[in-house]
């Protein structure tokens, strides 16, 4: 009876802290907190009824993908032609990496970039633009107090969650070393 007791307290004390613990931010199935590894580097998309690009500025270099829109395939050996404001460029395929590669100096500044793309792909021409946003370093970093919060912040829920968890491996091991033996008819006990 004794441990029945003591089961019971200490399987009600669980329910009570379990039904007690919530979901943090990125825990809820609600709108998922952005996680951000390090800087990310400006680009740009575009698409139209043939192609879809995409460009990466790097330190050195402006780096676009194309494929057609229709397929997702990669558009190879294309003549593509770059202008933006006074930047007029016609683009050297990478054969390698089916990537098109432009000079990237022109657009290091903090600045908006209209970029207009001119595709020449066999019989397919066409042309799209976007806009190359490019901020400073200060615009790719954010603070921690917008990142989820740790256990570490909640050390009482912490601490009683363990004590929980070792009272509860009590109670069963004190259980399971009193529990009675029944005697089987041919003597041994179970």
């Amino acid at each position: 009876m004794k441990h029945t007791f003591l089961f019971t307290v200490v399987l009600a004390t669980t329910l009570l802290l379990a039904a007690r613990v919530e979901a943090g931010p990125g825990h809820d199935h609600g709108a998922a907190v952005p996680v951000v590894a390090g800087p990310a580097l400006p680009r740009f998309s575009t698409q139209s009824d043939l192609f879809e690009a995409v460009g990466v500025l790097g330190k050195e270099e402006l780096v676009v993908f194309i494929d057609r829109a229709a397929t997702n395939e990669p558009v190879l050996n294309a003549t593509v032609a770059l202008e933006s404001g006074n930047v007029k460029a016609v683009g050297k395929f990478e054969a390698a990496l089916g990537e098109y590669h432009f000079d990237g100096k022109p657009f290091q500044q903090t600045a908006v970039y209209p970029i207009t793309l001119t595709i020449k792909a066999g019989n397919d021409n066409d042309l799209l633009s976007a806009d190359l946003d490019v901020h400073g370093e200060e615009a790719n970093t954010v603070s921690s107090s917008a990142l989820p919060h740790t256990l570490q912040e909640h050390p009482v829920w912490l601490g009683a969650g363990l004590l929980t968890i070792l009272a509860a491996v009590a109670a069963l091991i004190l259980f399971l070393k009193n529990k009675p033996r029944v005697k089987l008819r041919n003597g041994s006990a179970a």
